[in-house]
């Protein structure tokens, strides 16, 4: 541990973990020399307020721009506000739930407010004798404000007034433009639905105004005009349709037959069972057409439409134009008009949910104090927010003597993440996978942004979809630094995650981002190279081998078909007498292949024996640091350059160091299986594989070519003298 004067005077503490110093945060004076700290020594800059294991109402206090974001002046001002307001700053060291009131600083004008605060909300609880508040004591403000009481949030309950009027206004808004939360728990409203409930109100009665100015055009029948326009409109079309078959008529003499119904007509509907509400009746015109006639009303009419034209008659023709057994046309156009006029008025209604209330009603409130009275008892109760903002600042300094400490071990310094004993707040919990379990594991709001930017850690990332009954899905991705890959990662894998509750997760592997795990990973890693890649050459050549004996097989069933049917074949020639020379000739080349192999081998056999003891283990180290040298040295080189800064970065923090993860500290992040000290094994196994001779066999016949290679060479010859 190291310590550094800053030019104030003040005298830190560091310690040096994950390659880089951070500051040791024990006790009140750190605190209250937090803001003289230089901002280059912090481990982070800024972390946003949601997708951390951390309460999310602490979040949102400290969060004073309310932007989403924690950044390092709101950590320092919450640090200078705890120090002021408490006369002894070390309780926040102890991390538990419960402030002492004995702790808060009486001395201090706002100290002495939030003591007299506690106090009483000790006494609404019930335990008016306890010596300390905690955040349950305020998570239920209905027990803090009484609706019967200003509490100086701006929304006022109908509770809140004795005047019986104003209440029942309260009632009107809420019913009719939703009702906004009191601190108390019950249904109020704000100056904000006052105005805009009195401002619908007026369009409203200005609405009705337009017609109480105008009744003979737009209400000509008063109250009953709208059911008149039902009546009117349900036979307008077919009237419409009658007075211009007799313009038409008017117009030209001929037209008066074909506009009639045809005899024809007539004839298809007599052999029919007629009634008033047969189609091809009511299709027929209103009354007979000629030119220049008037609609009769009584006599004359279509059967059909004898009942709605009756009811024109009576509440529409006669309560405008009077008593009468036939309409003109002009008459009819006037009677149109004047519920065109309606029909404007009416859709010009205001869209607001008053347009249904009644106009006195409405005129009545308008007319009246009531709005007035709404914001005189709105502001009355804004007047006593002092009260209600130290109940605020109550909980603000609850919470922070619960949860600051801990922020500030995630964000000045990342001693949390270090210490074995703790975690972070952005770890989310283990993924438990391919066995393993890794515990450094982030929420991840955003895959492909995400995974854009997380590479750059140098670290093996798994990216996984958790899902989990009840619970809305979400995205995690999982740090591995520990064990090896090579059967492990690929999309579609599962695993089990566990949240920091404890719940579990099913994780689906959606996505992996490669890089080393391990130096012993890269140590092994040619050899497996190497075997895959004779694995892959050897099921390649067996592939097409196998291919070539079918093809083979199949064309000669082929030929055998094609003999069958073809007529008998010439007389084969002899076949070619055996040439030993040239089987000969094979053979030896083969021996000559072999000779130079056991050649090559029995030199180099020869001179590894030729050298003494001490040098061969030297030599076979030698050869595999020739081989796995260059991974393991690319992997360490790697693996030290494994940083936490670009996981966070892109989940929206500003890392202000380079918080590695070394290679022991990887091992110590993700645990590998592994038996319990003191376990025992049987190694019984009913299902192993059967051993087989074979590859005894084979080892003894290498050595025994060796052996006869280096007999031929003279090798023995300086032994046996």
């Amino acid at each position: 541990m190291s310590t550094q004067e800053n030019s104030k005077g003040y005298r830190w503490r560091f310690f040096r973990s994950g390659g880089f110093d951070q500051v040791l945060i024990e006790n009140a004076d750190d605190l209250r020399h937090l803001g003289e700290l230089d901002q280059k020594l912090w481990s982070v800059l800024a972390c946003p307020t949601s997708g951390l294991e951390f309460d999310t109402r602490t979040l949102q206090l400290l969060d004073s721009d309310g932007d989403g974001r924690i950044r390092a002046p709101e950590v320092i001002a919450a640090a200078n506000w705890v120090c002021t307001v408490l006369k002894t700053p070390d309780v926040l060291f102890r991390g538990v739930d419960g402030l002492p009131i004995a702790a808060i600083a009486d001395d201090h004008p706002e100290g002495a407010k939030l003591l007299a605060t506690a106090k009483k909300v000790l006494a609404y609880m019930g335990r008016p004798e306890a010596d300390s508040v905690g955040v349950a004591d305020l998570a239920d403000p209905s027990r803090l404000f009484a609706p019967d009481h200003y509490n100086g949030d701006g929304i006022v309950p109908a509770e809140l007034t004795p005047d019986a009027e104003l209440a029942k206004t309260i009632g009107l808004v809420i019913e009719h433009f939703g009702a906004l939360e009191d601190r108390s728990g019950k249904a109020g409203i704000d100056q904000d639905k006052v105005n805009a409930f009195f401002t619908a109100a007026q369009s409203v009665v200005d609405w009705h105004d337009q017609a109480v100015a105008s009744p003979d055009s737009v209400l000509p029948l008063g109250e009953g005009t709208a059911a008149a326009a039902a009546v009117f409109d349900a036979v307008r079309a077919k009237v419409e349709d009658y007075f211009t078959r007799c313009r038409l008529a008017a117009f030209d003499e001929r037209a008066a037959t074909a506009l009639n119904p045809a005899d024809t007509t007539y004839v298809d509907l007599a052999v029919q069972t007629l009634a008033t509400d047969t189609e091809g009746v009511a299709a027929l015109p209103l009354a007979q057409v000629g030119a220049g006639r008037a609609l009769p009303l009584q006599d004359g009419l279509n059967p059909a439409w004898e009942a709605r034209i009756a009811a024109l008659r009576d509440d529409v023709i006669k309560p405008i134009l009077g008593a009468r057994t036939t309409l003109s046309h002009a008459e009819w156009q006037d009677i149109a008009a004047r519920f065109d006029a309606y029909r404007a008025w009416l859709a010009a209604t205001p869209a607001t949910p008053l347009a249904a209330v009644p106009a006195d009603t409405l005129r009545a409130l308008l007319a009246g104090s009531v709005q007035a009275e709404l914001t005189a008892l709105i502001q009355q109760d804004l007047a006593a927010e002092t009260a209600a903002a130290q109940v605020d600042a109550l909980e603000r300094l609850v919470r922070y003597n619960r949860d600051l400490v801990t922020l500030l071990r995630n964000f000045v310094t990342l001693s949390d993440f270090y210490n074995a004993g703790n975690k972070a707040i952005f770890q989310a919990g283990t993924l438990y996978l391919d066995q393993r379990s890794c515990e450094l594991c982030l929420r991840v709001a955003d895959m492909g942004r995400h995974a854009a930017l997380a590479p750059l850690s140098g670290a093996y990332l798994v990216y996984c979809e958790c899902r989990r009954e009840g619970e809305a899905p979400i995205t995690i991705v999982a740090a591995m630094t520990g064990g090896d890959a090579d059967e492990m990662m690929v999309p579609g894998r599962n695993g089990v995650f566990y949240d920091r509750q404890g719940r579990d997760w099913n994780a689906a592997v959606v996505k992996v981002v490669e890089a080393p795990i391990s130096v012993r990973q890269a140590f092994w890693s040619p050899y497996k190279r190497v075997g895959r890649m004779i694995g892959d050459q050897i099921q390649k050549f067996a592939a097409s081998r196998d291919k070539a004996v079918e093809d083979k097989a199949a064309a000669g069933v082929a030929g055998a078909g094609a003999k069958v049917e073809a007529p008998a074949p010439a007389p084969a020639p002899a076949p070619q007498a055996f040439d030993i020379a040239k089987f000969a000739g094979i053979f030896a080349a083969i021996g000559l292949a072999l000779g130079a192999l056991g050649t090559a081998l029995a030199a180099v056999v020869t001179g590894f024996l030729s050298l003494p003891g001490w040098q061969m283990p030297l030599v076979i180290a030698g050869i595999l640091l020739l081989i796995s040298g260059p991974s393991m040295l690319l992997a360490w080189l790697k693996l030290r350059q494994r940083n936490l800064g670009p996981l966070l970065d892109a989940n929206g923090w500003a890392v202000n160091t380079r918080a590695r993860i070394n290679i022991p500290f990887g091992s110590a992040l993700t645990g590998v299986a592994s038996l319990p000290a003191g376990a025992s094994r049987s190694m019984a196994d009913p299902y192993a594989e059967k051993e087989t001779p074979w590859g005894t066999w084979m080892f003894l016949l290498i050595v025994v070519v060796i052996a006869i290679v280096l007999w031929r060479q003279g090798v023995y010859d300086r032994f046996l003298g």
